[in-house]
């Protein structure tokens, strides 16, 4: 099985909503590790890495319109990154 290490940046509506909540919430239910941590342009920025089929439904999930998931917040746009695992352990809001 082929491991991922994702970094996405998540634009919009997505501090003080319980965004990075809702992707450890997710992050967890899909077996990824790593975290997601606000940045101080109204930003979160999200690293998760895991089997790439898990990585991949972690992104889907952050594109999704909120109408389809309990996903709080407004994302405009997502911004993502792949490369090799480091080694993440657990997954922590920071």
């Amino acid at each position: 099985m082929t491991q991922k290490r994702l970094t996405a940046h998540v634009h919009g509506t997505v501090q003080g909503v319980g965004f990075r909540w809702w992707t450890k919430s997710q992050a967890k239910r899909l077996g990824l590790s790593g975290y997601a941590k606000n940045l101080d342009d109204g930003r979160v920025e999200v690293v998760a890495e895991g089997a790439e089929g898990d990585v991949d439904k972690l992104v889907a999930l952050l594109k999704e319109e909120p109408t389809t998931t309990d996903r709080p917040g407004e994302v405009t746009h997502v911004a993502t990154q792949y490369g090799e695992p480091k080694g993440a352990h657990g997954f922590e809001e920071r």
